[in-house]
């Protein structure tokens, strides 16, 4: 009893965190038997199992249009409310094309019935769900009451339909316990947490030889110490927290290496970084090239290099996020057996910290002790080895690939009975 699986989202491309945790789920999912598909307006995955509709995607024009006219503003122009039915019909029959051609027993929306940042595929989804029963596992990991950007808009009736729906036949996930509680008191709709996961019961192997080759790829010395922000750059992120801490180390062989190119959110904060960089006399590096997604199925893809291949060649982490749904790049750290140095953001405080890692931190702002704590790591490597085999360990029992099998097949029993079990 094996099922086609639908994901469906604006964009599986590139590592954006809903794009990695859509393929981490499929990859689960294909070793349990599944078959995955895929449907979104900006693809990187394999064409045979994908459909692209190019108006799915948030950046596309007529998308970017609507939402120049409904962020920000409390009244609705009838010509906006035509335009974005118009986008929502049309989308309708996209997704039923996709469901009719790959013959979908169950779709996963990814992130697509939570942010509102395309409200016409949103709101398409939510009446294929009312109109088909389709069974239903949505994904939500940033919802639009999370995000000051969206507090003012003229949408709050699409808002309250779709993002997200209450309809039978769904299953609702969510990555952290505030967003559990938080989705339950404004809608009534119950989840269930799945954090964010690796997969821990096969740890990456990577050589000596590949960590100085990469290194000199990318342009580093031998003695250089990198630490690595394995992050997109967006304000939320803290990366000037990242600058001031090589600033307060003093030491010339320390780089800050940024894993992604700005983009997403508008390049204003990527050039105060350099700028702030530059003025600190901070050796800040931003890599210039796409990575692609490492759980991507595709071939075109195979031959780039990933995220996951920088994590070898960094001494450190720099996780200094203001506010994180839940924290890919903390996972991958502790993957990667890499000490990390984390802001307490409200998630980690409340649903990880708590697993008892062993972590240097701070409270929001940089102090004396926090750069005492990380020179101190730096310099013993019996302190760093006895802390990320610790947090290995720790994330092995809690964020596996064994954790989201076991509620990927309840869910599942859930929607077809005892039968997908056999």
């Amino acid at each position: 009893m094996k099922k086609n699986i639908g994901f469906i989202s604006t964009r599986f491309a590139g590592t954006d965190g809903v794009t990695l945790e859509a393929s981490k789920w499929a990859q689960v999912l294909r070793g349990m038997g599944h078959a995955c598909y895929w449907f979104a307006g900006k693809l990187d995955k394999d064409r045979t199992r994908s459909m692209l509709v190019p108006e799915a995607f948030f950046q596309h024009e007529k998308n970017l249009w609507i939402n120049d006219r409904i962020l920000g503003h409390k009244r609705r122009d009838p010509v906006v409310t035509d335009v974005i039915q118009e986008m929502k019909n049309l989308l309708k029959q996209q997704i039923r094309d996709f469901i009719r051609q790959f013959d979908i027993d169950v779709i996963i929306p990814q992130n697509a019935l939570t942010i509102p940042m395309h409200v016409p595929l949103g709101m398409a989804i939510t009446e294929i769900i009312a109109e088909t029963q389709i069974p239903t596992i949505a994904h939500h990991h940033d919802f639009y009451w999370e995000r000051t950007r969206f507090s003012i808009n003229a949408v709050y009736d699409y808002l309250r339909m779709a993002f997200p729906p209450n309809l039978p036949g769904m299953e609702h996930i969510v990555i952290n316990s505030a967003a559990q509680e938080e989705l339950a008191l404004r809608t009534g709709i119950s989840s269930i947490i799945i954090p964010n996961i690796l997969d821990f019961e096969h740890p990456p192997k990577k050589s000596a030889t590949y960590r100085a080759s990469l290194r000199s790829e990318l342009g580093f010395q031998e003695s250089d110490i990198v630490f690595l922000q394995p992050t997109r750059i967006v304000q939320r992120k803290g990366i000037e927290h990242a600058i001031s801490l090589l600033k307060e180390l003093d030491d010339p062989h320390c780089k800050l290496l940024i894993s992604h190119e700005a983009g997403d959110e508008g390049y204003e904060y990527a050039q105060w970084l350099k700028q702030e960089a530059q003025d600190l006399g901070v050796d800040l590096r931003i890599l210039n090239t796409s990575m692609r997604d490492p759980w991507n199925d595709s071939e075109e893809e195979a031959s780039k290099n990933s995220l996951l291949d920088l994590y070898p060649c960094a001494d450190i982490i720099t996780y200094p996020s203001l506010y994180e749904g839940f924290g890919n790049a903390f996972l991958e750290a502790v993957y990667f057996r890499k000490p990390v140095l984390i802001n307490r953001y409200a998630v980690f405080v409340r649903d990880i910290e708590p697993k008892g890692f062993d972590l240097v931190s701070m409270d929001g702002f940089l102090t004396a002790k926090t750069v005492e704590n990380v020179r101190g790591v730096l310099q013993s490597a019996d302190r760093k080895e006895q802390m990320v085999q610790h947090n290995f360990q720790i994330a092995s029992k809690h964020y596996s690939y064994a954790m989201l099998r076991r509620w990927l097949k309840m869910l599942l029993i859930n929607f077809f009975g005892v039968e997908i079990d056999s």
